[in-house]
């Protein structure tokens, strides 16, 4: 498969010009912080030290901040410095328009345009499709990998990076970056936490997507992160498809599946995809997270979060639940 080489130099990703317009789109919504402010103090010699340390590759990517969420499993996540943060958005910024060109239109996570409604959406488009306007049998394939960031192989990635980026220096930065974490697991793993992470996993993914589309040549298939499903009026063929996927990210990526959250229904059954459980003619919140929703609301103060559950009740028929979002914090 011959692919796309990336065209940008090294000079430009460490420029002082790309590190202050990284800066610019780093420090939004974050000036309050004090960490962020304490960068700010000296921003231009930050910048410049970091430029001088970028160009004489003397730069060293610092230590991880580890802390745990719950959203809603729990979740451990690794916060950089604001210097590294700061490399990571230079670096996403020269990365990101290039690789987004690779990826196929039906991978959905953490891209601009995309994101899970424009998901869901696609989903049951194919859903009609193949069912013929729910006039046969559809069958939905649903799979997720298990410990998806956890299980990334380093090596593995700086191999696929090696393919598109044929600049040694280039590669000698995302390889800072890329060995900057340790999960645990010899050469495995990416931090949730870095911005570098959501576009180098989608990297990664890539191989498996270019597989399905162009040796599976799976046609209703729709990924987000670590979740994906495969739809078909043929249940051999979903079967097959399972045992072929199965293999390829064992063998190539050595990823697994989550032998829990793999399933194979027909999609008047109701499909849990993406937070929502779908059906023929309309689709309803998942109830764990109509249970988390209804626990923010009541917690949170802030009437920007109602709203944005508000406006997340709209693609789907969850009329009682805004009534009762309304009447435990009136809006407006």
């Amino acid at each position: 498969m011959s692919r796309m080489q990336f065209p940008h130099a090294y000079d430009n990703i460490i420029s002082v010009g790309n590190l202050l317009d990284a800066w610019k789109e780093f420090v939004r919504g974050k000036r309050t912080r004090a960490d962020v402010q304490e960068f700010q103090l000296s921003l231009m010699d930050n910048i410049l030290t970091l430029h001088h340390d970028l160009k004489h590759k003397t730069y060293t990517h610092g230590p991880y901040e580890a802390f745990n969420i719950s959203d809603p499993k729990p979740r451990n996540i690794h916060k950089a410095s604001i210097r590294d943060r700061l490399l990571h958005h230079a670096l996403y910024r020269q990365l990101y328009p290039f690789f987004d060109k690779t990826f196929i239109a039906d991978s959905y996570s953490c891209r601009k345009e995309k994101g899970t409604h424009r998901a869901i959406d696609r989903f049951r488009s194919f859903a009609y499709k193949v069912s013929k306007n729910h006039t046969r049998t559809c069958w939905v394939l649903k799979c997720d990998i298990k410990k998806f960031f956890a299980s990334v192989d380093q090596q593995i990635l700086t191999k696929i990076l090696e393919k598109y980026i044929p600049d040694e220096n280039t590669m000698w930065l995302l390889k800072q970056v890329v060995d900057s974490f340790n999960s645990g697991i010899s050469d495995k793993g990416l931090p949730l936490g870095n911005l570098t992470s959501q576009l180098l996993v989608n990297i990664y993914m890539n191989e498996f997507d270019q597989f399905v589309k162009h040796t599976l040549t799976a046609k209703q298939y729709v990924r987000y992160a670590d979740d994906f499903v495969f739809l078909s009026h043929n249940k051999a063929q979903i079967k097959r498809i399972l045992r072929c996927i199965e293999v390829f990210l064992e063998d190539e990526l050595k990823l697994h599946l989550h032998p829990r959250k793999v399933s194979l229904e027909t999609f008047a059954s109701g499909i849990d995809f993406l937070g929502w459980v779908h059906f023929a003619n309309h689709r309803v919140l998942r109830t764990v997270t109509k249970r988390r929703m209804l626990k923010c609301v009541e917690e949170t103060e802030d009437e920007a979060v109602i709203q944005s559950y508000v406006g997340l009740l709209k693609y789907g028929n969850a009329k009682k639940l805004h009534q009762q979002m309304v009447k435990n914090k009136p809006l407006g």
